[in-house]
């Protein structure tokens, strides 16, 4: 298969994205969050072509994006008064609200749960694709599964050139780490990934929100994976990443003693100048925004270097933080050290 570049910038180019779509192929889709690998999320053979472009595991489930309320009610059974609360604070952007599916979804986006994700994305050429294909759009990241996600048109050809139909070019993504996700098929509603929207944006409209203790931690084994990123080491350069937990003194002096090849580290902006391995930054220490935009394309950054282990900073779980932290410590299968 050649997958073909398709420029966003360019008026034909959505409509021909639209029309794989709509025939059961696969585009590299830009988000807000992250390139997604779409495909016509009614077409469950369609879908099952996402699994074996990733590699990705059969019991992880898909998000469902819109690119409008009014195309929800028949993808749902019941949309809650919490849901809506939300949409109206939130949507479109980067949060997928967990909700019962109806029997439009089938089993091979849900992975054969009685939920499904969805959300409505507000970067333009997404919404655009969705409204000219004039389906929902099934999109898990646009990388091979256990890689870092893809956050330009060239990571996803990178991953996935000759596995998938085109890649729709948009441009950079803007949030840089997958949405938040809410289900709110529990009493109270639980947190199962931080993304851009934060926990207390999410209390802020709905009051309590539990937090998933696999937001923390690895999901017990034997666990079915409610929603995308809870169970699998994701996120994972091909180097070794072990976190460092301490303060900024303590990590120098622990990355410049083990400096020897094959050794380099994942630190804020700056301090690259005061370590003696290698090192990619991926944002100032107080500016989570840009961390979360950057963190992706830094893990990149680093398979470059041909580093074999990755000594990284981490930010403490608040706000975006939490998000970044999430992505961390699972690109490090929650291998961290303390320092202090």
């Amino acid at each position: 298969m050649k997958t073909v570049y398709l420029d966003a910038a360019k008026g034909e180019s959505i409509e021909t994205a639209a029309h794989i779509i709509r025939n059961g192929g696969l585009v590299g889709m830009p988000t807000e969050t992250v390139y997604g690998l779409a495909a016509n999320a009614l077409d469950g053979k369609a879908v099952k072509k996402i699994f074996e472009a990733k590699g990705r595991p059969q019991d992880n489930p898909l998000i469902v994006h819109i690119s409008g309320m009014e195309q929800i009610d028949r993808l749902v059974t019941n949309l809650p008064e919490s849901a809506k609360k939300l949409a109206r604070a939130y949507w479109p952007g980067p949060l997928t609200m967990v909700l019962q599916k109806s029997e439009l979804i089938p089993d091979e986006v849900s992975t054969g749960l009685p939920t499904v994700g969805i959300r409505f994305p507000s970067h333009p050429v997404a919404r655009a694709l969705i409204t000219a294909a004039d389906v929902p759009i099934a999109a898990p990241s646009a990388n091979r599964s256990g890689l870092p996600s893809t956050t330009t048109a060239e990571h996803v050809m990178r991953d996935m050139d000759g596995k998938i139909d085109a890649v729709l070019d948009g441009g950079p993504c803007g949030v840089g780490v997958e949405s938040t996700i809410v289900t709110l098929v529990s009493d109270p509603p639980r947190l199962l990934r931080p993304g851009g929207i934060t926990l207390d944006q999410l209390r802020a409209v709905l009051g309590r929100v539990d937090v998933d203790p696999a937001v923390m931690n690895p999901l017990p084994k034997g666990a079915r994976p409610l929603s995308p990123g809870m169970k699998y080491k994701h996120y994972s350069p091909k180097a070794n990443v072990v976190i460092l937990s301490g303060g900024e003194k303590s990590y120098f002096a622990f990355v410049n003693s083990h400096a020897e090849p094959g050794v380099a580290a994942l630190c804020y902006d700056g301090e690259d100048r005061l370590l003696k391995v290698p090192a990619v930054c991926y944002g100032a220490e107080k500016d989570t925004g840009a961390q979360a935009r950057e963190l992706f394309e830094a893990l990149r950054r680093l398979d470059d270097l041909g580093a074999k282990t990755v000594y990284a900073r981490c930010p403490a779980p608040d706000g975006v933080g939490l998000a970044v932290y999430n992505r961390l410590m699972r690109a490090a299968g929650f291998e961290v050290l303390q320092l202090d």
